[in-house]
């Protein structure tokens, strides 16, 4: 596991962090530490571990959603954190019970990248939430919204130094939408699921979002050309 520290943030990466890496967060608050996310299955030692080596406890749990490189460790943890509440969107509090149906108005294609089945996780979330900024600091934890291994990008957006996000992307429409949203909270720290934090990102991910959405555009016209 490596370490990273940028002021109150801490970030902690798994497996082969050169090639793959797969980060959790910890967020350190006057009560105690919020994590967000939990990495992979044996990620619970290293986890906590290093909340001992911070000195506090670990109160909540966030989930920016319900890929099983980001849920990993959440049964292990609530066995050992009972205590703990645990936070999700209301969309992925579905998709962390199994459920991978979809809603009418939402892209009509089968939900991408590796989600637990049916009765895999026990934990029940305690609350609904959609983003993690920490207002004190502008440090935006955004899961797969956005990678910055392989060079920053929307996800979906492939990027060939690093393709795997992009490979588990649901709806590139729905995550350059999102995006959008992300990049209207004016973040001055930007912390990822796949790769290192970036300060003050603001224009990057402007830039990135462009190319996204110019990559749209492009497969859309080819689309309509196809079916002329």
């Amino acid at each position: 596991m490596r370490l990273t520290k940028n002021n109150g943030l801490y970030q902690l990466t798994f497996m082969m962090p050169n090639f793959f890496p797969v980060s959790c967060y910890f967020v350190e608050e006057e009560d105690g530490l919020t994590l967000i996310d939990t990495a992979l299955p044996y990620s619970v030692k290293g986890i906590m571990n290093t909340a001992a080596q911070i000195g506090k406890p670990i109160t909540r749990i966030v989930l920016t959603h319900a890929h099983n490189d980001h849920i990993g460790a959440l049964d292990g943890l609530k066995s050992m954190l009972p205590d703990s509440q645990v936070y999700i969107s209301e969309r992925d509090a579905r998709l962390l019970k199994g459920d991978a149906t979809l809603e009418p108005q939402e892209h009509q294609t089968p939900i991408k990248g590796r989600v637990p089945k049916p009765g895999k996780i026990m934990t029940k979330p305690d609350v609904l939430l959609r983003a993690f900024l920490d207002k004190r600091s502008g440090a935006l934890i955004a899961g797969d919204a956005f990678q910055s291994k392989g060079g920053l990008a929307v996800s979906g957006r492939m990027k060939l130094l690093f393709p795997f996000p992009a490979m588990a992307t649901w709806s590139k429409e729905t995550s350059v939408s999102s995006a959008r949203k992300l990049l209207e909270l004016n973040p001055t720290l930007l912390a990822v699921g796949h790769g290192p934090m970036l300060e003050r990102p603001q224009q990057a991910i402007a830039h990135v979002i462009a190319d996204a959405e110019k990559a749209l555009r492009g497969s859309v016209g080819k689309g309509s050309r196809s079916h002329a």
